[in-house]
């Protein structure tokens, strides 16, 4: 959808596309490369000359009238001077040409935005039809109201800004980045430099396997399962569905819903994965040999990289949910989960500890450290997308007593009518540190035609204030660190790069299901051997509805989510009687949930008083209730 382009007057290497709604920034290796792609580029356009966007989608009559003889005749049967009959004329006149400016200029938007739909058509058939997957950077002047919804559209930037543009210094968090055109573009038939560039990218493969290689020994060295306790086998794939699936349109659900909290919208059980909010909240922790890698870092004194290490964590969370488009289940009032990985050294305890507002409280112990926080997500549904915007604070504290905050960035999903389904985090990430350093990490916005989307940028800074390193990566695939603030950055993650590898993703599992899980996230329900006995009534793995999704038993797991959601319609009455969470207490009247103890040694003894049977008949809930 390329609308003109033009090359550089500051930069030989330098050119501009131009498509409707963006700018695109390009360099190529050489001046005579870039010749080579303004010749491609023109011979192009001349075999397939651009349509007009608006060519004959008029809907407005061009003969549309109004007639006033009927009024003029109705006024003077009544009497009405003629002066005053033509005063009521201009009127109406006056009037309708007025509603006929605005109608035309609501059906000129109409067809710009049908002409928006049919482009963004073609790029979803052309992206998932081809098999091209070059990266390149858009501008920051990016057709943002597409992503909320709206039917407007931002056009592209004009020549002349372009100019100013190249003038301008800009700063690193709002700059354009550029990338070689030869790293990503080059088809050796047509760039000077292709035997050089195969010698190069020959030795970057290399560069690539020694990194991956260095990778994999980094997650045996850090995931070796402590002798010390006995291991647990734990399984790789869920369980053979018993029925087969029946699809649902998400949109026939939702779509009197509009700008309504989602959280409040009953959806039939085929839009959950099987697993609920509480376990979702241990999933962020899959990572967690980063924590105790930066307690070692910070024993040593090597306070930077312990800081490093700690947004490199923060960062993971977010990985687990590429591809991931179903919901977890909403817990009931009171439900709880626990993780306990003795050969990981971590113990992660949750609970919901607020039904309006909804609020999940979690407690979890590593090796020298400490995790908590309570979170709240404020939904709201735009049309074509969700947004997720959480609530709360996540606190990590080191045995040492130098502690970490953040709260979380925005989660957008988008196409929810039209074309392929993805989700997005955006915004501006503070880590604040009580010591030496903070981090600020920004998750950019992924664009309409982004080729490079799920970018994090960020720096840590000292106490006055100075950059001293610089953090760049993919929140969906891994972190890199730069010392220093970034000047003389390279202009990507790449391992053949000079940037250090803090994490990387782990593979997907072979046996990948429509949740789409990890294989962490597949081992959260699973009952092990001897553990039902041991567990809470309150445990989810214990709700029904979320077990029978999990062996595929779909109108068993509908039929009890639909009489848990009865049961759940009763817990804003049981907290305005008194109810209180069993497990933590808020630190003041609007503080954070804090962990109070006790569930440990609860499990230990098997005493689960006070933990009544929330999974079970209305009348087991309240008799339980009434004698906790």
């Amino acid at each position: 959808m390329i609308s003109s382009f033009r090359e550089s007057k500051s930069d030989d290497r330098r050119f501009y596309i131009f498509t409707a709604t963006k700018t695109l920034h390009l360099r190529t290796d050489s001046k005579r490369d870039r010749v080579a792609w303004i010749q491609a580029l023109v011979s192009t356009r001349s075999l397939l000359p651009l349509r007009p966007l608006n060519d004959n989608l008029s809907l407005v009559p061009h003969d549309l009238s109004i007639s006033t003889d009927r009024l003029k005749k109705r006024l003077h049967e009544e009497g009405i001077n003629d002066d005053l009959v033509k005063d009521c004329e201009q009127i109406v006149l006056s009037e309708f040409s007025e509603i006929q400016g605005q109608l035309k200029v609501l059906c000129e938007e109409r067809t710009n935005f049908l002409d928006t739909i049919r482009q963004l058509e073609a790029y979803n058939i052309e992206s998932e039809t081809s098999g091209f997957h070059g990266d390149y950077q858009l501008t920051k002047h990016e057709c943002s109201s597409l992503g909320r919804g709206n039917s407007e559209c931002s056009t592209t930037e004009s020549s002349d800004d372009i100019e100013k543009q190249e003038l301008e210094e800009v700063s690193y968090e709002e700059g354009t980045l550029f990338f070689d055109t030869e790293e990503y573009f080059t088809e050796p038939a047509v760039s000077c430099g292709s035997v050089r560039g195969a010698m190069d990218h020959a030795d970057d493969l290399q560069e690539t396997k020694k990194q991956l290689d260095n990778v994999e020994k980094i997650h045996s060295d850090n995931e070796d399962c402590d002798s010390r306790y006995p291991q647990i086998e734990r399984r790789k794939k869920l369980p053979d569905p018993v029925e087969e699936v029946k699809g649902v349109s998400l949109w026939s659900m939702i779509k009197d819903n509009v700008g309504k909290d989602l959280t409040r919208v009953c959806l039939p059980v085929y839009f959950n994965e099987p697993i609920s909010s509480l376990q979702k909240c241990f999933e962020d922790l899959e990572y967690s040999y980063l924590l105790d890698r930066a307690y070692k870092y910070g024993k040593e004194g090597n306070s930077l990289q312990r800081i490093l290490n700690v947004a490199a964590f923060a960062v993971s969370g977010y990985a687990s949910s590429e591809g991931r488009h179903c919901k977890p289940f909403n817990p009931l009032l009171g439900e709880t989960y626990e993780a306990d990985y003795p050969d990981k050294g971590v113990r992660f305890f949750s609970e919901k500890v607020s039904h309006h507002p909804t609020l999940i409280a979690c407690h979890c112990e590593g090796k020298g450290w400490k995790f908590w926080g309570d979170s709240n997500l404020r939904t709201k549904f735009w049309g074509r997308s969700i947004q997720l915007d959480p609530v709360g604070v996540l606190t990590l504290e080191f045995d040492d007593g130098e502690i970490f905050q953040w709260s979380k960035v925005t989660t957008s999903i988008y196409n929810l009518i039209l074309g392929k389904v993805y989700c997005d985090h955006h915004g501006l990430m503070h880590i604040h540190g009580n010591r030496n350093y903070s981090c600020k990490l920004k998750f950019k916005e992924q664009s309409i035609l982004d080729r490079n989307p799920h970018q994090v940028h960020g720096f840590v800074e000292d106490l006055s204030g100075k950059k001293v390193a610089t953090l760049i990566g993919k929140w969906d695939d891994s972190m890199y660190y730069i010392n220093g603030d970034g000047s003389g950055k390279p202009k990507d993650c790449s391992p053949s790069s000079s940037a250090t590898l803090l994490w990387k993703r782990n593979k997907p599992p072979p046996n990948l299901t429509r949740y789409n899980l990890t294989s962490f996230a597949i081992t959260l329900n699973e009952l092990t051997p001897g553990l039902q006995e041991n567990l809470p009534p309150t445990d989810s793995r214990l709700r029904p509805d979320q077990r029978h999704l999990e062996n595929g038993e779909y109108d068993r797991a509908n039929s009890e989510k639909q009489r848990l959601e009865r049961r759940q319609r009763m817990s804003r009455k049981l907290q305005e009687n008194g109810w209180k969470p069993r497990w933590f207490q808020r630190d003041s009247e609007n503080g954070s949930f804090r962990y109070v103890g006790g569930y440990w040694e609860s499990r230990k003894q098997a005493k689960w008083d006070g933990c009544p049977n929330i999974f079970g008949e209305f009348n087991d809930v309240v008799d339980s209730s009434e004698q906790g």
